[in-house]
């Protein structure tokens, strides 16, 4: 697989992706998130291609603080190849290069299977309450 930060002109595919493995929801906009996030510095997406088609992607960013990963995903087709650990390993390459000491991300609760994938790569459950609230 080769990894490159996504163009501007594949955000539909990238969004197309997202939704075939259920990461977006109704209240949330994948095209402005992904806009929003090739726009800013501190954060990209990076997009997996096998035999030239798009297959895994993660969006990547950093607050200042910590590093967030997004938008985990790999083709349903693809699933079980080693492009979820290559497209992992990428983001993890691309924080350690920003100087990044930690990585976050959230999984919802009920999908157990993803939580096993991150757990054999040594992400560990921490013991915090996200709270959010929607601005505007």
């Amino acid at each position: 697989m080769q990894i490159s930060e996504l163009k501007l002109t594949e955000i539909g595919e990238a969004t197309a992706l997202w939704r075939s493995v259920e990461l977006t929801r109704p209240w949330n906009d994948p095209e402005a998130d992904a806009r929003k996030t090739l726009e800013n510095q501190s954060s990209t997406i990076l997009a997996g291609r096998h035999e030239q088609r798009l297959v895994a992607t993660a969006m990547v960013g950093f607050d200042g603080h910590r590093g967030w990963l997004y938008y985990v995903a790999v083709q349903p087709g693809m699933q079980g190849q080693g492009f979820g650990q290559e497209i992992m390993g990428a983001a993890s390459r691309w924080l350690a290069e920003q100087g990044v000491p930690k990585v976050q991300l959230m999984v919802r609760t009920e999908n157990t299977d993803v939580i096993g994938f991150y757990e054999r790569l040594g992400y560990e459950a921490q013991e915090v309450v996200v709270l959010g609230k929607r601005l505007g």
